[in-house]
């Protein structure tokens, strides 16, 4: 059993896949060929977003939000803690000061009430300028947006939303990648939409900041590429990454967001009166980037997964420690205990296979063997 399964994802698109490499291939234009253009007005039209703009990662994505304005030294930007590393490193790479901010347990997002408090601790101190929020989509699920953003409009702090795990999602009908000043999503393999190696794009309703992420991407370019108006990055979409991310793209659209939405269901229907499985709040809808269930202790949860390993199951603990206990961030203070939610989710997350190319039978399979596990630990 493979916990994403690409290999049959490949097959069932592989018709289309050759198809778009052989038109690169035939057409010769690697770099910013006809096929990255038409993926950003795609991916423009299904998020709902006036302008998309791809580059060579998910982390780029974030990093070149920041760039654009002008995030820097004496910044502070407030970050969810239960994350990955790149949500925070962003931050630093621009010199100024990431915030770190806890979750709610039962979506494993950003916690406002937690933000709030941050916010008002910042300015309290004085040392630092509250310019911006990062809240991440963790799992496929959309932050507390409806919450998020009238504490930001508050405090006049930019959103930056890191959908790297949640294109696809949505709240109210209103989709992932459009909550933000800016919206960042990643194509890494794993990813809901991902590709055949790394990519990432970035979407915004804002004139002005499309034309300077245009450039951010190719060395701060103006007029031409040897016209520098701004330092930049090398961070160009490939177009052979393109073609495919068409490719998966359509099929994300086609069927596999509803086979998402259907084994995830199923999941939760054996399993919610066992264990604590994910929640979505009234209107909101996840991509299911990753079905995570919340044990009480890492004793226990380690002992669930070395079950299901013995079963040929595979799974995954996304993350095992917060951003704020990182060896990384120990200078900056935070005490064990700090953001308690965030360190509660590291020691008792567990992710299960989650894929559109799952089965009623192996979602089955692994429920069952979920609950036999949990039972006899």
């Amino acid at each position: 059993m493979e916990f994403i399964d690409l290999k049959a994802q490949y097959k069932s698109i592989e018709n289309e896949i050759k198809s778009n490499i052989n038109t690169v291939l035939e057409h010769g234009k690697y770099i910013m060929g006809p096929e990255v253009a038409l993926l950003e007005q795609e991916l423009s039209e299904y998020a709902g977003a006036k302008y998309c703009v791809t580059c060579a990662n998910g982390t780029d994505a974030l990093q070149m939000a920041l760039m654009a304005w002008n995030i820097g030294f004496g910044d502070a930007v407030f970050v969810p803690s239960f994350t990955f590393m790149s949500t925070a490193e962003v931050v630093n790479l621009q010199g100024a000061t990431p915030i770190f901010v806890d979750i709610s347990l039962d979506t494993f997002n950003m916690c406002p009430d937690s933000l709030e408090n941050a916010i008002k601790k910042v300015i309290a101190e004085g040392k630092l300028k509250p310019k911006a929020v990062i809240p991440v989509d963790l799992f496929g699920q959309c932050a507390e947006f409806d919450k998020i953003i009238p504490l930001a409009r508050k405090y006049k702090l930019l959103i930056l939303e890191d959908g790297a795990q949640g294109f696809g999602g949505t709240i109210n009908g209103k989709k992932a990648c459009t909550f933000g000043d800016i919206s960042t999503t990643s194509f890494f393999p794993a990813k809901p939409l991902g590709c055949y190696g790394d990519g990432g794009a970035i979407f915004t309703d804002n004139e002005n900041w499309y034309e300077t992420l245009k450039s951010i991407r190719v060395h701060g370019k103006g007029t031409m590429k040897y016209d520098n108006v701004r330092v930049g990055l090398n961070s160009r979409l490939d177009t052979m990454q393109a073609a495919i991310v068409l490719a998966k793209l359509h099929a994300f659209i086609e069927h596999e967001l509803d086979n998402r939405h259907k084994y995830a269901d199923m999941y939760t229907s054996i399993l919610k009166d066992r264990v604590k499985t994910p929640a979505c709040p009234k209107g909101f809808t996840s991509s299911w980037a990753q079905y995570t269930l919340l044990f009480d202790s890492s004793e226990i949860r380690d002992k669930v997964r070395d079950r299901l390993k013995e079963k040929g199951i595979p799974s995954m603990v996304y993350y095992p420690t917060p951003l704020h206990r990182q060896t990384v961030y120990k200078p900056l203070g935070y005490e064990e205990g700090s953001l308690p939610a965030s360190e509660k989710a590291a020691k008792g997350v567990l992710s299960l296979p989650m894929h559109p190319y799952l089965s009623k039978e192996a979602v089955s399979f692994v429920a069952e063997n979920v609950i036999k596990a949990f039972e006899e630990q």
